[in-house]
This record gives C-alpha cells, structure tokens and sequence, in this order.
C-alpha cells in the first residue's frame, strides 16, 4: 500500500484494489498549498469544513471498501464549538488505517478499543483547532499502531499560522523515522525498525 500526503490532512491511499482519499481541501482554504485535482474510487471526509470536505477536486470510479466510521467531536466541549468530527477506519489491503480527521477530544473508551491494532494512524500533530499535542500523544500511546503520520501542522510554507509545527508532536516522540519524500509505502515490515 502507498501513502501519500497531499499537505494538512489529505491523503492518497493506493493499493491492487484502488485508490481512497482522504480529506481533500478546498482550493485557497490552506495558505501555501496548491490546487488539488487528484482521481480515486473513494473520497472520505472527516467533517464539513472547507479545509477537509473538497470532494469535487476529486474524479471517482466508484468501488466499494471496507471502512468503519467513529463519531467523534472536534473539539472538547461534545461539538459545541466546531461540531462532530469522524475517524474513519479503512480495512485495505490485510492493513488496519486510520485517519483521525480533526479529532478535539480523548475518544470514549469503546472508540479507543476500535482503533487498537492499527498498522498505521494519520494524527493532528498542530493542535488549536483539534487536541493539542500532548493528548494526540495519549491516544498514540493508548492505542499503539505500529506507525504514526503526522498531519494538520504548520509548516515554514503551508498551514495556518496558529498551527503549531510537528516538532512538539515529535518531542513526546520516540523512535521517530523521518522521510525526506511525502510517500510512505506502508506493509507488514513498516515500522518494525528497533
């Protein structure tokens, strides 16, 4: 399976059996990224907002994958402040992914349970409009997946200024591989390093 990071929380996931994207942006809604215009079979959004529901750059052949979706809330106060937010488990590929969208809060213990055994997780590492830091780093250590990608950060040429970068993320960190690309390819070997 190949992963790749389009900037802030948008993936490409490609595999034998297709290709799903996760949270594309709308053009102009993330200052310092292109355009995009990508093709898939699949287009899961986390939430409604502009920097994550772009469905429409997107041209899909329809097909059909195994994803299970978890309610979750944007921020800390049950939605109230940013409204729901869905973690959205993908079964590819005899892999376990999960992109966490713009989760604000711990999910409930029940939720947590369902994104255990993951093979890969996608995080916001940039903290303001979704947990910060250091309770992205919590779930991390609760859950344990065995590698962790890092999203929705600023960087010194996209995001949103009140973004923190990854490296606070990275500071609670250990065992940290860094890729100078923005393609992982994810299988059953990946993040095995010691």
């Amino acid at each position: 399976m190949k992963i790749i990071w389009y900037g802030h929380s948008c993936f490409e996931i490609t595999g034998s059996d297709g290709t799903v994207i996760f949270d594309p942006y709308q053009e102009g809604s993330i200052p310092g990224l292109n355009k995009l215009h990508l093709k898939g079979n699949l287009v899961l959004c986390s939430h409604e907002h502009d920097d994550h529901n772009a469905r429409d750059c997107v041209d899909v052949l329809p097909k059909e994958f195994k994803v299970e979706k978890i309610e979750t809330y944007h921020d800390h106060h049950l939605g109230s402040r940013r409204g729901k937010n869905t973690i959205h488990i993908l079964t590819y590929e005899n892999m376990k992914v999960v992109h966490m969208g713009d989760i604000g809060c711990r999910p409930e213990n029940w939720q947590m349970d369902l994104l255990k055994g993951a093979d890969a997780v996608m995080a916001p590492a940039g903290g303001f409009y979704t947990a910060e830091p250091s309770v992205i780093y919590e779930i991390i250590k609760e859950i344990r997946p065995r590698v962790v990608i890092p999203m929705h950060y600023r960087t010194a040429g996209s995001g949103f200024p009140v973004l923190k970068t990854c490296e606070e993320f990275l500071s609670y960190c250990s065992n940290v591989v860094r890729y100078e690309t923005d393609t992982l390819v994810l299988d059953k070997e990946t993040g095995n390093q010691t």
